[in-house]
């Protein structure tokens, strides 16, 4: 154990490491003192090191499997660890976790409501605002297409831009968020009539607002928290951008009555909007040190990230999550035109699409605490998946019954599984890909949720009845599509560890920290927060 006292003058003359300082420190490091041997033993000399805290693949290297690169990444965080302990290097790393990381989580938070609502601004009262904008409701659904087809535009900016830091990216999303919103209200300031154009125009820079926000909270955790909290700090902003959604759903209808009342709904969304975008010019851009072991472990480059997606168990993951992600945003956006055709009003369509989300908010609010201290990610995943495909198969019957309370219970079922398996899936990504940089495979799995929500928009209304039909312009058969394919993706994530696959689910973040844990106890080194992390 390495005795305080006996290093007490040297302590006392030490500063402790600004943000800065330790980044510089551990490039340094990774640079000149600690370069990591050849992935395995048949690389003829293709190596990887680190540089500004990153993994970097040798040119040559073209067969690299993620659990080496893992095996590296952890070998790298024990050198450096080693280095500390052995080497009496007094610019060594404490492990802490800081109060101001609340700060920027609610920050994250608030932007993630504030975009979700600016998606669902006119999809909730769509017929007001087709005769208000003087077109049809098919107009109306792709203002919510456009949003959704803008993060798929953009996205691949987003994963560049918080491959640096969640704080650049939730500076771009707040611009485009204010921009959008005073854009939309340009077009829809005249209580007479608004401009189609002018708003699809502002509706777009809202989506490309999006993948900023909506990426950020699995990097934002992996930054600023321990394993213990990653799973709700994840869940909470994560989650947060549905419940923006249950806004939108529950309040627009309550605020137009009828046509004219598009053009406040529009100012009152974009006063709120602009009041909680701008804080974010103030949150910290990173903690001063890393919060646990795999904090400060070397990240996987963009370019070797990407190389590394071809884990079979990362894709089983992915393709379900956004199958799951389309049809949450394609059945958001079309509620109102579900359940009115069987006799329900704009407040019954908005209630429960509000249940759809407050349940389910519920519901992760209760499981996520829970799986962050038991780590039962592969279960809560194989849980939730089979109830999410047969709530969307019962719900096929639910609007003819002409009753409210199917509709309520059926989609509070399905909310409350859709949104526990939301943190979860993108937790249990971040776990399978690391050293992938978080934001890499959550990117990637909003981003392809918010495709097939734009695809299945357009098939949905594709599949809308004509008005000789019973009832008119009913969607039944839209209904059996979401069914159909929502019943048939749930093999995938079933698979999961199968068919002697088991020890691809590794979580390699997790195991990270507890071998580094159990190391710094073996040399008695704890930080003043109780946690292991080495001496300062």
């Amino acid at each position: 154990m390495m005795s305080r006292n006996s290093r007490k003058s040297d302590e006392e003359a030490a500063a402790t490491p600004t943000s800065n300082d330790y980044d510089d420190d551990i490039a340094k490091k990774a640079r000149d003192e600690y370069a990591l041997n050849p992935i395995g033993s048949g690389s003829s000399g293709k190596s990887s090191h680190t540089k500004g805290g990153h993994l970097r693949l040798a040119s040559g290297s073209t067969d690299i499997d993620i659990n080496d690169l893992a095996a590296i990444a952890n070998r790298s965080g024990e050198d450096l660890e080693n280095a500390s302990i052995d080497n009496g290097d007094r610019a060594s790393i404490t492990y802490k976790v800081y109060k101001r990381r609340w700060f920027g989580l609610v920050q994250l938070t608030l932007l993630n409501i504030i975009v979700s609502w600016d998606w669902l601004t006119f999809s909730p009262v769509s017929q007001n605002a087709a005769i208000y904008y003087n077109t049809d409701e098919s107009a109306i659904n792709w203002l919510s297409i456009s949003f959704m087809f803008s993060f798929v535009v953009i996205f691949p900016l987003s994963i560049y831009a918080l491959h640096w830091g969640p704080k650049p990216s939730i500076i771009a999303s707040a611009v485009l968020i204010l921009a959008g919103n005073w854009i939309r209200y340009a077009g829809s300031h005249s209580r007479d009539g608004g401009l189609y154009g002018v708003v699809m125009f502002g509706q777009i820079l809202t989506g490309l607002a999006q993948p900023f926000v909506l990426s950020a909270p699995t990097r934002y955790s992996d930054m600023w928290f321990t394993n213990r909290g990653r799973v709700a700090a994840t869940a909470l902003a994560s989650l947060a951008n549905p419940f923006g959604a249950a806004i939108g759903q529950l309040v627009v209808p309550f605020m137009v009555s009828g046509p004219s009342d598009i053009s406040n709904a529009v100012l009152y969304v974009s006063i709120i909007s602009s009041v909680a975008a701008l804080p974010s010019f103030f949150i910290p851009a990173a903690p001063p040190t890393p919060p646990g072991p795999s904090g400060s472990t070397p990240k996987a480059t963009l370019k070797d990230s990407l190389r590394l997606l071809k884990s079979l168990e990362i894709w089983l993951i992915l393709v379900p999550y956004a199958v799951y992600v389309g049809f949450f945003n394609s059945v958001s956006s079309l509620l109102n035109q579900i359940m009115l055709p069987y006799g329900f009003s704009s407040d019954d369509a908005g209630i429960a699409g509000a249940l759809l989300i407050v349940v389910g908010l519920v519901a992760s609010a209760i499981s996520s605490p829970i799986l962050d201290r038991t780590k039962a990610f592969l279960l809560a995943i194989k849980i939730a998946v089979p109830v999410i495909g047969l709530s969307y198969l019962v719900f096929i019957w639910m609007p003819g019954t002409r009753d409210i309370a199917g509709p309520y219970v059926v989609l509070s079922i399905l909310g409350a599984a859709s949104f526990s398996l939301v943190p979860v899936a993108l937790e249990f990504l971040c776990e399978l890909g690391h050293p992938m940089s978080p934001e890499v495979t959550s990117a990637i799995a909003w981003a392809g949720g918010q495709l097939l929500g734009g695809i299945f928009i357009i098939i949905s209304d594709a599949l809308k009845a004509d008005e000789t039909a019973d009832p008119p312009e009913n969607m039944d058969k839209a209904l059996i599509f979401t069914a159909v394919v929502a019943l048939v993706t749930v093999p995938l994530p079933m698979s999961l560890g199968l068919f002697g696959r088991d020890d691809k689910l590794v979580m390699r973040r997790v195991r990270s920290d507890e071998r580094n844990r159990s190391s710094s106890e073996a040399n008695g080194i704890v930080d003043g927060n109780g946690a292991v992390g080495t001496a300062i």
